[in-house]
């Protein structure tokens, strides 16, 4: 016996409702029919049509029809041995029969009493939200418009702090609603996070860009720099060199499990003084630091 996927022939998923299903046939019906269309196999396409919605309408076709699973379409399957048993006990057998016909004879009863339906679980729902920085760090409340079987709604969601970029959040139960004593379906909820002037994230960490003077890193300084929580007090040790990395910890995304990096870089003035420009001859002259020499200072 070949597998026909009547929700495939009719283009609705497999949770859909009896309305969803009624207005996908009378749209196929009215394209297909074959005294509106006469197109090669139209004939053929309204009679797979049909049988689809005679099954899908009827509730006892449509929950025996689910209990054979979702093989795919055109292949070769056995329905369930009770089946057979209940059959055989009628004196019957379904080995000449095609879908359809099997579908329809419980309608008269070959089968006995149709099973309840199975419980299916509502339709997963996934969408992606956009978080400033601040909200990542501080936890926030958004809202989803969704929309799905039950149509049009609005959910209230807490982020908790501490997200991150790429990051999933399940939200168990707020999906499509189940059918037949069936859970609820979830939502997962990527999150993505919108570029900021100053932080750049990687993980739950962050960095920025830190300008010295070069007395500033030579000599160490204590400087007030930026964080999510508002300003504080870094200190730069004596000989710090560009490109190393000041860490600030627990100033992350996630406080106390991550933390905020300063890259260091070491800025020049484009413009001297007469007096900026003698102390830096006088340093050139008396200083023996080559940068170019691997060990640094050479006498």
């Amino acid at each position: 016996m070949k597998y026909k996927d009547y929700y495939e022939t009719l283009g609705v998923p497999r949770d859909a409702d009896l309305d969803q299903i009624k207005k996908a046939y009378r749209k196929l019906a009215r394209t297909h029919h074959p005294d509106m269309s006469k197109a090669p196999g139209a004939e053929a396409r309204f009679k797979d049509i049909a049988e689809a919605y005679a099954t899908l309408k009827d509730t006892a076709k449509r929950a025996a029809y689910d209990e054979l699973g979702h093989p795919p379409a055109g292949a070769e399957f056995s329905p369930p041995p009770q089946w057979q048993q209940d059959f055989a006990a009628g004196g019957s057998s379904f080995e000449d029969l095609d879908l359809a016909d099997l579908l329809a004879s419980l309608h008269r009863g070959q089968r006995g009493q149709a099973p309840p339906p199975r419980p299916v679980k509502g339709q997963d729902l996934e969408s992606t939200i956009t978080l400033s920085l601040d909200d990542a760090r501080h936890g926030t409340t958004v809202s989803l418009q969704l929309a799905d079987a039950s149509g049009q709604r609005t959910l209230q969601v807490t982020v908790p702090p501490g997200v991150r970029q790429d990051q999933k959040l399940r939200l168990r139960g707020k999906g499509g609603p189940g059918r037949h004593g069936g859970p609820d379906g979830d939502i997962y909820l990527h999150i993505a996070l919108a570029p900021h002037p100053v932080f750049r994230p990687d993980g739950l960490d962050l960095y920025f860009d830190l300008a010295l003077a070069p007395w500033e890193a030579a000599l160490g300084a204590e400087l007030e720099v930026p964080t999510l929580d508002g300003p504080v007090l870094l200190t730069v040790p004596a000989g710090t060199r560009s490109g190393r990395q000041l860490r600030l910890r627990g100033r992350g995304l996630a406080e106390g499990r991550s933390d905020l990096y300063a890259i260091v870089h070491i800025d020049i003035p484009t413009q001297l003084t007469e007096a900026e420009r003698a102390l830096y001859l006088e340093l050139a002259r008396i200083s023996h630091f080559n940068p170019r020499n691997p060990n640094g200072n050479t006498p």
